[in-house]
């Protein structure tokens, strides 16, 4: 396998642009595979050619070039799944010297329309005629957008003068326009999804997502033989660069998942050799694959955690931080009867899954690579185009988030502050002048908010300033920390920590839907009953599982009271970002009532 790997990387300097990486790579690559999708009218995946990639895109600059509206610097937003559209686009705009603005496609129309306006965007593109019709009341009063291009079969009268169906909009042919665009000009309008108050416009240029995909290959190998799986949003910046611009610039193929419930089928199916994930996938594997083993024989659980272990030693003692044990010598029997099976079923290809977005559980990360899966923990923010650190094959810890990328500066600041310096740090916020300044310092420093320490060239992430909880004693607790340990068993789906100026900690808890039925009757209640989850017996059993997965945190890290439902947070009802996380100040706000139930009955 290892003689056909070969690299063909595309140096920042020759791509100049992101629309001049892409022309770059037409001109290297035109016959090799770019991208592979589902094609849900023929039922079947389909593939492109860079060559055909960029006949796509020239029919999108050519129909935007003749609206005659447009000029270098207006903004377009695009709310599109991940697809070869939403690439075609993108270097479309680009490629014009607009400036695109990536939508959530399942964000709430109200949010929608606060970024058209804030950004001023001319120009909407929307996946199709139902997801416009939903926007369309939202943005209806937005004078600055004019043209309204909608994807999709067209269904019915749009109802809207500005909007009308790409496929009768598009002209049959069309030529990307040469140009020798400004490296360091503005590209994107990431708004950052936050999990309070309105979001923020994050100003990217083209450098700043150039250098750090450029960067990150220097650690991470990528050949034009790797084959990756996209299942994030585009419009999440860590999806952009590091499972667009990065496969780009290396001449990898991407294969766009349909769906994240049919992600595990795209896996077997596509059998990819790199995937870029946030933490909750990987933990829903892992709690999907706990519910299994409890569900099978003693000796199958037995024989997993010994493989898990016995994999887990093996990669510490390649690492250099364990010594050589004579039970390695195991590991060819049991990589062929369990460690295989599992990685059989993500595909059985991958070379690496990184994952970033958010801190990773010790736990998961030891049972993933324990089976021989490597993952590779990284660290990035938006206003850092995303990625600032990432381990690498022969330097992984995975509790931490790895070394700085080449070119990047990092220290410890006031309060453990990470701050970090370097090519991807954004040019500002968008129309905020005072967040900015709030955020990048006179000497260029970005300030994270988040809390670290370095050691031996690792950042080690150990906390988030905001997200601390204080308690009435002066105790500090790191919620998210608790709320992963709480969401690693099965019966939890979403947990929330309260207790910011209270005596003791309380929790908001979701139970899994398929969980709760035995459960309530191994209690003696009836699942179908709401009045069950108020129960005094259910709240004493939950609060005995949340103290076995808390066993590990300091004694002042407990639970005391608990509050429990079956209504998911979700993102289409604004308690999730689009990118999962909480939004802790809108949970809070809506279960207000609950939350003071919890501590006027006291301690349990």
């Amino acid at each position: 396998m290892a003689g056909v790997w070969s690299e063909d990387l595309i140096s920042v300097e020759e791509a100049g642009t992101l629309d001049g990486l892409f022309r770059v790579r037409v001109r290297r690559s035109a016959d090799r595979e770019a991208y592979r999708w589902y094609d849900r009218g023929r039922e079947a995946w389909r593939s492109l050619s860079w060559a055909e990639a960029v006949r796509l895109a020239g029919r999108w600059q050519a129909a935007l070039a003749a609206e005659g509206f447009l000029e270098p610097g207006d903004r377009l937003a695009l709310s599109l799944r991940n697809g070869p559209d939403w690439v075609a686009v993108d270097q479309a705009a680009l490629g014009l010297g607009l400036v695109d603005v990536p939508l959530y496609c399942d964000d709430r129309p109200d949010n929608v329309a606060f970024i058209l306006a804030d950004s001023a965007a001319k120009v909407l593109v929307v996946q199709d005629a139902g997801a416009w019709r939903r926007l369309a009341p939202a943005v209806a009063g937005i004078e600055t957008l004019r043209r309204v291009v909608v994807l999709g079969e067209p269904a019915g009268e749009l109802g809207d003068g500005r909007a009308r169906y790409a496929a009768e909009w598009l002209p049959a042919e069309g030529e990307l326009r040469p140009r020798r665009g400004d490296p360091h000009a503005l590209a994107s309008i990431v708004y950052t999804s936050g999990t309070t108050g309105r979001p923020k416009g994050v100003m990217l240029s083209h450098h700043n997502m150039l250098a750090v995909a450029h960067a990150a290959l220097t650690l991470v190998d990528c050949y034009q033989e790797d084959l990756f799986l996209s299942f994030l949003p585009l419009s999440h910046t860590l999806e952009r660069t590091g499972g667009y611009y990065l496969p780009m610039m290396a001449g990898a193929t991407v294969a766009y998942a349909r769906s994240i419930p049919q992600l595990a089928e795209d896996l077997r199916t596509v059998r990819p050799t790199l995937i870029v994930a946030v933490p909750r996938i990987f933990e829903r594997v892992y709690v999907r694959l706990r519910q299994q083993l409890a569900k099978g024989p003693a000796v199958r659980r037995a024989l997993f955690d010994a493989t898990v272990s016995i994999g887990w030693r093996r990669f510490e003692h390649a690492q250099g931080r364990g010594r050589w044990s004579p039970d390695f010598l195991l590991w060819p029997l049991l990589d062929r009867i369990v460690a295989r099976k599992v990685r059989e079923r993500l595909g059985g290809r991958l070379r690496a899954a990184v994952s970033g977005g958010a801190a990773l559980p010790l736990d998961v990360a030891r049972v993933f690579i324990g089976l021989g899966i490597p993952i590779l923990q990284g660290y990035g923010l938006t206003e850092s185009a995303p990625v600032v650190s990432v381990n690498t094959f022969d330097d992984n810890d995975p509790r931490s988030v790895g070394i700085p990328l080449p070119g990047v500066e990092v220290r410890v600041g006031e309060d453990d502050e990470l701050l970090v310096r370097g090519p991807g740090v954004m040019l500002g916020y968008w129309n905020n002048h005072a967040a900015t300044s709030a955020a990048i310092d006179a000497e260029g420093w970005l300030h994270t908010g988040d809390q670290a320490r370095i050691e031996n060239g690792h950042i080690y992430i150990t906390g988030r300033l905001k997200d601390i909880i204080v308690l009435s004693n002066g105790e500090k607790v790191p919620p998210v920390d608790m709320e992963q340990a709480i969401c690693l068993d099965p019966l939890f789906d979403q947990a929330l920590v309260v207790g910011e100026g209270r005596p003791y900690l309380a929790a908001c808890v979701v139970l899994d839907a398929d969980q709760w039925v035995p459960f309530a009757r191994s209690l003696g209640l009836d699942p179908l009953d709401r009045e069950s989850l108020r129960s005094p017996k259910l709240k004493r059993a939950l609060l005995r599982r949340i103290g076995e997965a808390l066993h590990g945190f300091p004694g002042y890290a407990k639970i005391r009271q608990v509050h429990a439902t079956l209504e998911p947070w979700t993102v289409e009802d604004g308690t999730l970002t689009p990118t999962l996380k909480l939004k802790r100040g809108v949970i809070c706000e809506r279960l207000a009532a609950e939350i003071e139930a919890m501590y006027a009955a006291g301690p349990a």
